[in-house]
């Protein structure tokens, strides 16, 4: 059976106006008007069929139906404001939940993410991985780190880190037999590939100039991570993205033998859903993140 519940905006103009006896100091603790207290209240008593206020000359009462209504409002409005506390204050305890695609979480996440801790330590940071699009109406999830070109129904993208491809390679690859020093030398190395970017041999080679290479031979890897690692390996020469790549350069785990990048349309986008208010911590992690990919960008130039 469906309770008839009056209206909250009238029972609230009531509940202030009873506890000031005043529809004006009523009206500015709400920030509405003084004659908008008095068109709800008297809603509300037509709506009851009883007559809450006496309106005396500059004075104001309650009748007895009043005082007796007005205990259990205020004990209504404070369990509302308690359950609204709690709800609030779990979500602000709570880890902030981010899902990304593993080579992101690992090459260019993970390597920062201690400075996010230093700087929130009150504030836990929980990553999954997945290759998926989230749905912010069904998974636990809070924002999302996606790859394309920004534009996903029902979310707000913010470009966090572009992207540009170029070859990588084990240091050992520059002097060996045969040594890798130009592009043309390709020729005579193995080519690398990510199944999830056929074409991205093609891009680079054609952007080189250079024919006569044929951009698809060589071994696929399901993972970006897996074809880096056999690149580190010295098993032949990989297409490094760069935010994928950054800290294995810094590192000289992975060197780049030529000068040339390609940069590609599509980049990495922070995604929350549309229409959500985000909660704080959420959005110290979001600007967090934005903080670090102008950093990187800084550093790079």
């Amino acid at each position: 059976m469906s309770r008839r519940l009056p209206p909250l905006n009238a029972v609230r103009a009531f509940e202030a106006a009873a506890r000031h006896l005043s529809f004006t100091r009523a009206a500015e603790e709400l920030h509405v008007t003084q004659a908008a207290i008095s068109h709800q209240i008297k809603a509300l008593e037509e709506r009851l069929g009883l007559r809450l206020f006496d309106r005396r000359h500059r004075a104001l009462a309650l009748t007895p139906a009043g005082q007796r209504y007005l205990p259990g409002v205020r004990a209504a409005f404070e369990r509302l404001a308690q359950a609204t506390d709690q709800l609030v204050g779990a979500e602000a305890r709570g880890p902030v939940t981010v899902s990304m695609i593993s080579s992101f979480a690992t090459k260019w996440l993970l390597p920062r993410l201690s400075r996010f801790r230093t700087a929130h330590p009150e504030i836990e940071v929980r990553i999954t991985t997945s290759t998926q699009l989230v749905d912010f109406n069904r998974d636990d999830v809070d924002m999302a780190i996606r790859y394309g070109l920004g534009r996903w129904p029902g979310t707000e993208a913010v470009r966090l880190v572009s992207e540009d491809i170029f070859p990588v390679c084990a240091p050992a690859l520059l002097k060996g037999k045969p040594p890798l020093r130009k592009p043309e030398d390709l020729a005579h190395h193995t080519l690398l590939h990510i199944a999830g970017f056929p074409e991205d041999w093609q891009v680079w080679l054609t952007a080189a100039g250079l024919t006569g290479i044929d951009p698809a031979r060589g071994p696929q890897f399901d993972m970006t991570l897996l074809a880096l690692d056999a690149a580190a390996n010295g098993l032949g020469v990989a297409l490094g993205r760069t935010p994928l790549v950054a800290h294995d350069l810094a590192s000289k785990r992975l060197v780049k033998p030529f000068e040339l990048e390609v940069p590609l349309e599509s980049a990495y986008y922070v995604v929350t859903p549309a229409k959500r208010t985000l909660t704080p911590k959420v959005v110290a992690f979001r600007d967090w993140l934005l903080q670090e990919a102008g950093a990187s960008v800084t550093m790079a130039a």
